[in-house]
């Protein structure tokens, strides 16, 4: 192809967005000129990274197709391909369903869409990636994959089994990005807690002896963990973290539900009494710490009262950060096949609504709480709509957590750490002053 534009779309999560900028890399190496959403140039070539978890993410991403697919059928763009967790899972399905599809790959074997459209291969170490938001913040996916299989869960039926990836390439992709500047560094997978345990030669605790080399590493300012498994957790890292400021006393830990009968029904091995039990663990092995999860509503089975312990639960832990989705049934999952989706949508929603209610009001107070304090932040942008800039605590993660909006006398540079008094929340994000 004359024509070197590639536009790629990245949808669902940021392990997508890790592929995405591993596939733009090779692109560019090979002398294309490479953007990532926003407008599609004419003649350009489209790749859209799919998301197939849930039922909004599978319609986002087939919308996506379809709006890809119209601009090649008018002649705006050359060609459509595909990739990731969504043409995984329906490889077999999309040739019929797109034929105008220029070619379907899926989450393993991306890497041959730069053939397809190039006809050629790079060299390039494995993880070398062109960053999507910036040369100082940067996802570092440590495995692939998962063995828990939830009940509800479609993502080991895309995934496969977990995978991890070697403590030495791990380091070797950090300090290849610290040397071109990037600070701030999460740390993603399906299974945190399973990390290193199927490699050959594993130490006990192999999640903690990597986080331990990460944080020695001269140039890395911020280590966040993310989607950690409440089950078999890797108490060693806790330590870790409390030893090391670069690491910050942040942990992302989906815990789903309370109720011992809906944990039981959605296979995730772990009862409540224990969970207060990790959470209890936590917080004491790593005062101040922050913790992000995720609960389901309206899961099979789910009885009034269970929705009741749910938000007694949530009330009593403070949890931080919390996100929260109504259960929705996914084919081929255990929960799909073996247990009636039998509670109506509008109670499903009603449960919801009430959950995060009952969170908005806990995080407003935390916010509030850290009014006259002063946190390290990391400057993301300039918002000119407030003239301020806009930046992060260790305790918020890129996109979906709060943000700080950072007045100052002196220009800030983008990816810089700043002190910060706290001077005001405005509901869960803050306000402050350089120092």
């Amino acid at each position: 192809m004359t024509d070197k534009n590639i536009t790629i779309i990245s949808l669902g999560c940021s392990k997508n967005l890790v592929d995405s900028e591993r596939l733009a890399r090779r692109f560019e190496e090979t002398g294309y000129k490479v953007r990532f959403g926003g407008t599609v140039p004419r003649g350009a070539v489209v790749v859209l990274n799919t998301c197939g978890f849930i039922g909004d993410a599978k319609e986002e991403s087939v919308n996506a197709i379809l709006e890809a697919i119209k601009l090649k059928n008018t002649g705006k763009v050359k060609a459509v391909y595909v990739m990731g967790c969504l043409s995984e899972r329906y490889r077999k399905e999309l040739p019929s369903l797109m034929p105008e599809l220029d070619g379907i790959y899926g989450k393993f074997d991306w890497n041959a869409i730069l053939d397809a459209v190039a006809g050629t291969e790079t060299q390039l170490k494995p993880w070398e990636r062109t960053l999507s938001n910036g040369k100082y913040n940067a996802y570092i996916k440590i495995s692939e994959g998962c063995n828990r299989f939830c009940a509800y869960c479609a993502i080991p039926l895309i995934t496969g089994r977990h995978h991890s990836r070697p403590a030495s390439e791990i380091l070797d992709e950090v300090r290849d990005l610290v040397a071109k500047g990037t600070r701030e560094f999460n740390i993603i997978a399906q299974d945190l807690s399973s990390y290193g345990r199927d490699l050959e030669g594993a130490s006990a605790e192999p999640l903690a002896d990597l986080l331990e080399a990460m944080a020695g590493i001269k140039g890395v300012e911020m280590i966040r963990l993310h989607y950690a498994y409440p089950s078999d957790f890797p108490y060693g890292i806790l330590p870790v973290m409390a030893r090391h400021d670069n690491i910050c006393k942040y942990l992302d830990i989906a815990l789903q539900h309370i109720d011992d009968g809906v944990l039981t029904a959605m296979r995730r091995h772990i009862t409540a009494a224990e969970t207060r039990g990790l959470l209890d663990r936590i917080r004491r092995e790593v005062p101040g710490i922050h913790i992000r999860t995720t609960m389901m509503v309206g899961f099979p089975g789910e009885t009034e009262e269970a929705f009741d312990r749910l938000l007694d639960f949530v009330r009593e832990q403070r949890f931080e950060r919390l996100g929260a989705f109504a259960y929705c049934e996914e084919e081929g999952t255990y929960a799909a096949e073996h247990l009636p989706d039998s509670i109506p949508d509008d109670i499903k929603q009603t449960r919801l609504d009430k959950l995060m209610a009952v969170q908005e009001e806990i995080a407003a107070e935390i916010a509030e709480s850290k009014i006259g304090t002063v946190q390290r932040v990391i400057i993301d942008s300039y918002d000119k709509d407030r003239d301020c800039y806009e930046g992060r605590t260790q305790y918020d993660s890129p996109e979906v957590d709060p943000v700080v909006y950072v007045r100052s006398d002196k220009r800030l540079t983008k990816g810089k750490i700043y002190n910060v008094k706290i001077t005001g929340s405005e509901f869960f994000d803050l306000e402050g002053n350089v120092i």
